[in-house]
């Protein structure tokens, strides 16, 4: 329960642990432990594009997300700062079926990356098309196709 706590309401590590009389680098043990846990349980993307197309999807949804996180010192302060939002977040791509079930979901990205900047990254486009899936996205989204035109 300390561990959600932590990262529902992104307390600072020190101030959960003071207040459950355990110290910070048991709950930050106990936060990696959780999250390494959860990513193991995670599909891969081709996995998870081929069972969408197993079930008879034809496309997913995609749209990148911002989660407000707490601000950094120092140099690592400055690729989460969003200046879109003005504000410290760190950037997430999920992928959705027709019905808006999460089927995958990017790993945490500094605030200031771009939806296609993720795309690329994961080569999101490269998947879909292995799987036989198109894919819808806002229109900030829609340089995928110029980007990765077939030849």
């Amino acid at each position: 329960m300390i561990v959600l706590a932590v990262l529902r309401h992104d307390q600072r590590l020190a101030d959960i642990a003071g207040g459950n009389n355990v110290s910070a680098a048991t709950v930050r043990r106990w936060r990696d432990e959780l999250i390494a846990l959860l990513a193991a349980q995670a599909p891969r993307l081709d996995r998870a594009l081929k069972k969408v197309a197993k079930r008879g999807g034809e496309v997913v949804l995609a749209d990148g997300t911002l989660i407000p996180t707490q601000r950094r010192t120092g140099k690592a302060d400055r690729p989460n700062y969003s200046g879109k939002h003005h504000h410290h977040r760190l950037h997430f791509l999920p992928l959705t079926d027709e019905k808006g079930r999460l089927i995958w979901i990017s790993a945490a990205r500094p605030g200031h990356t771009h939806d296609v900047t993720a795309a690329r990254h994961d080569h999101v486009l490269a998947h879909l098309r292995a799987a036989g899936l198109g894919a819808l996205a806002d229109s900030a989204s829609a340089a995928w196709t110029a980007t990765y035109a077939t030849p």
